[in-house]
């Protein structure tokens, strides 16, 4: 029995990295070849890398080790806070407050004070003070609230850190390092593997992918506290490069990253399609033929305020203060 399947990782878009000139050197044993201007991630090593990180995992809630999940970007943010409630773990979704772990006593001291001004209303304290009064502790209960709330029963340090992207989350990784807490981490194509100390080479901008990894990791330590989870059947040796052959390398749509522009070439024998579908090559005698321009392609072409007269004509609404690849997003799924 595995954790994860190549099918699973393949679906969820995990293979896709970022464009050739944003990555990072040291990520190059990872990858499996380009695509189209875009990196390729070797599945085959998430997969090893995934199973590595889970029996870790495992093992440290085994032996009564707690974990932290820290996912401040977008895309990790409602992943983190869900796996981690569901496990009785700890999150940070929102900012990472300095001295969260190396200074945890002071942290203590605000997570005290947030619950201090739960309990005030609790007791009814709210109806006897002024109502300006009352509006500044709510105010600042919010405030709290925001950034404490996925650690407020925290009582000690974790044994171990999750986090997504190890560019955005220098400063916890900095701290875990500090107090020799191992780190697990989603890295993408343009982050330095050497932060991590259990690296999963994965997409970090796809939802999907990012769901997906840390759902792995929540079952790791829903198994540790003797919990049963599923696992996938083992399969066969799927061939990465012929399920990438003769397709154009498409981001996943929750993928907020430009994508790089296409040159216009001479028609080719071969075509190229913009969805990960496998076609038969046409014999050599037949007509070349033209690249049918996908939906995407063509919203991409627009500008804000064109997009935003489709958006109107359909009906849909909220579009206002999204900008270009929401937008696209919105238009493409309704």
């Amino acid at each position: 029995m595995a954790v994860v399947s190549m099918k699973q990782l393949l679906e969820a878009g995990v293979h896709f990295g970022h464009t050739t000139k944003r990555w990072d050197p040291r990520m190059k044993p990872y990858i499996f070849t380009a695509r189209n201007g875009i990196y390729i991630i070797d599945l085959k090593i998430t997969a090893e890398k995934i199973t590595e990180a889970y029996q870790a995992m495992l093992e440290i809630v085994q032996n009564g080790g707690q974990v932290l999940f820290v996912g401040t970007k977008k895309q990790a943010q409602e992943a983190v806070k869900e796996v981690a409630q569901k496990t009785g773990q700890f999150y940070v979704d929102e900012r990472w407050l300095g001295g969260t772990l190396t200074n945890f006593k002071t942290i203590r001291k605000s997570i005290k004070r947030l619950k201090d001004l739960h309990k005030l209303e609790e007791d009814g304290i709210f109806e006897k003070l002024p109502k300006k009064e009352v509006l500044t502790i709510l105010k600042e209960r919010a405030k709290l609230e925001k950034n404490l709330s996925g650690i407020k029963e925290m009582q000690k340090v974790p044994e171990a850190i999750f986090i997504v992207d190890p560019r955005k989350e220098l400063n916890a990784i900095r701290e875990a390092k500090k107090l020799g807490i191992p780190v697990f981490g989603i890295v993408d194509t343009n982050c330095n593997p050497e932060e991590v100390d259990y690296v999963i080479p994965s997409n970090d901008d796809a939802i999907r992918a990012v769901k997906l990894i840390i759902d792995i990791m929540g079952n790791a330590i829903i198994e540790g506290q003797g919990g049963v989870v599923e696992h996938v059947e083992d399969e066969e040796d799927i061939d990465q490069s012929s399920v990438l052959e003769g397709e154009v390398v498409q981001k996943d749509r929750k993928d907020r990253r430009p994508q790089p522009r296409k040159k216009t070439k001479a028609p080719k024998s071969v075509v190229e399609t913009t969805k990960e579908i496998k076609r038969d090559i046409p014999a050599e005698s037949e007509p070349s033929k033209k690249e049918i321009p996908s939906i995407e392609e063509d919203l991409a072409s627009k500008t804000v305020a064109e997009l935003r007269a489709l958006c109107k004509e359909r009906g849909l609404s909220g579009y206002s203060r999204l900008k270009k690849a929401e937008l696209i997003e919105l238009l493409q799924n309704n």
